[in-house]
């Protein structure tokens, strides 16, 4: 197995990154473009091995990093993010490559919001503090000690960002830390353990590896040695996490699945609330906060579903290295056949497809829209994770909600409505992390993130990232407590 590998003209070492140092596996995986169903290369698997190699390099490198002063850290991850910026063009064409994303959305937006991923949580390190306060004249001061190495699994529709979201303020924080990237998209992590090399940070303060998921991510969610866990993934796959960590009472941060509404009173601005729902389809609706289920008021439904009918109609899809592709591939054949089951059961169970409903030529899937789905159905209540939307239509503002919070998931809503008052009252009364009023995936790092029900524990951005990947300690001081040693 060759050491590294071209791609789309960059070169990707292939090897983990342990220690400090590039570390082979006597077994690889394949890694397959979703482009075009091409061989990119062999990427270093790893056993247990490895997985014990990289806690252990974290565990002797965390003394150090977390006395680490704040302003060094800081240093550190603007000087990544420096690295970042200046690699943009390689970051991009290598994840378009891996795993289908437009590469006009990863030049513009992706890989600048991944530097600024790590400018964010250093500047907010530096800011970090929390006003002392008093009881019956004790002096109470709180502190974040960093907590030690985590484990950090990340998933395959957004590799680089997601995986820098939970990267960067746990560096800040002062812990060491061990990314296992998905093995659908591995290649951008193993180019941020360079840049993060270049940049400075010390040996073992980040570690890479790669391999399939229970394979290494038993033995790492496991061990004894890990003090955090944050995973973004699927529902099973935490269940997994959370018992392996269990043993060791492991803290863990889960980002799980989503099935969230998208709610159009008639009241809305129609061309405004189709737009919000065309774009529902960005990266061929791998995103886990989708509102992939149109909730729309019986009034506007007919005219609503022609106009985004219309306009979904004229999205283009192909290759996603073309500037003028709005939805690329499906990440992987597998994802592929899950996708096509889903429609086919619901199109057998009697839903009707308005909009696509079949496959397209390799790996892409068509945008589709299906209606006549019962709320109790599959295709409504389980995550696709596809470009793949239901319609139902409610007659009250009661049933709107009803629908809404109908699911087992509560990651992300979005209402579409022109009456301030109507936002208020709804918004209350949705199950969900985040909510979106007239607009879509607006999102600011100092804002909380995660999900109610089965889309998560936890919440993580600005300070509420600190408070996960820190122990927070609180000191009592006694008034006039001091001795003269003078």
């Amino acid at each position: 197995m060759p050491d590294k590998i071209t791609v789309a003209g960059v070169a990707v070492d292939t090897r983990h990154w342990i220690g400090g140092e590039r570390v082979a596996s006597t077994t690889t995986f394949t890694d397959v473009s979703p482009i075009d169903g091409a061989t990119i290369g062999e990427i270093a698997r790893a056993t247990a091995t490895e997985a014990e190699a990289a806690v252990a390099a974290a565990k002797a490198a965390f003394p150090a990093w977390a006395a680490t002063p704040r302003a060094e850290r800081a240093r550190v991850l603007h000087a990544i993010a420096d690295g970042v910026e200046k690699r943009i063009e390689d970051l991009a064409v290598v994840e378009t490559t891996d795993n289908g994303a437009l590469l006009r959305s990863h030049r513009r937006g992706v890989m600048p919001r991944v530097a600024h991923n790590f400018r964010f949580f250093a500047d907010w390190l530096l800011s970090l503090n929390h006003e002392d306060f008093d009881t019956r004249g004790h002096t109470n001061h709180v502190s974040w000690d960093p907590a030690g190495p985590c484990v950090l699994i990340t998933p395959w529709n957004a590799p680089l960002m997601l995986a820098t979201w939970k990267v960067a303020p746990a560096l800040a924080a002062g812990d060491t830390v061990v990314l296992k990237p998905a093995e659908w998209s591995p290649l951008t992590a193993s180019l941020l353990a360079d840049i993060a090399a270049e940049a400075g940070l010390p040996a073992g303060v980040l570690n890479v590896v790669q391999g399939y998921g229970s394979e290494i991510g038993d033995a790492l969610t496991s061990h004894p040695d890990v003090r955090r866990i944050s995973f973004t993934g699927s529902v099973p796959t935490a269940r997994r996490i959370s018992a392996s960590a269990a043993a060791n009472l492991t803290p863990l941060s889960l980002e799980l699945g989503g099935k969230s509404p998208l709610l159009v009173f008639a009241d809305a601005d129609l061309d405004l609330a189709v737009d919000l729902a065309v774009e529902q389809y960005d990266n061929a609706g791998q995103v886990c906060l989708a509102a992939t289920r149109l909730l729309v008021e019986e009034t506007v439904a007919d005219e609503f579903t022609r106009r985004f009918v219309e306009k979904a109609a004229r999205l283009r899809q192909g290759d996603p290295r073309d500037e003028a592709t709005d939805i690329g591939p499906t990440i992987h054949p597998r994802q592929l056949e899950k996708i096509d089951g889903f429609v086919r059961r619901a199109l057998a169970a009697g839903a009707r497809a308005v909009l696509g409903g079949h496959r397209e030529d390799g790996q892409y899937y068509a945008p589709t829209l299906l209606t006549d789905a019962a709320q109790d159905s599959e295709i409504v209540q389980e995550e696709v994770f596809g470009p793949v939307l239901t319609l139902q239509t409610f007659a009250t503002e009661d049933e709107a909600v009803r629908l809404a919070n109908d699911t087992r998931f509560g990651l992300a809503a979005t209402v579409a409505t022109g009456d301030e008052e109507r936002a208020r009252r709804v918004t209350a009364r949705l199950v969900a992390g985040t909510v979106w009023v007239n607009c879509f995936f607006v999102r600011d790092l100092r804002a909380p993130f995660g999900g109610s029900r089965h889309s998560g524990v936890g919440r993580e951005g600005g300070t509420w990232s600190f408070d996960f990947y820190c122990d927070l300690k609180n000191t009592v001081t006694a008034p006039k407590g001091w001795k003269d040693h003078g």
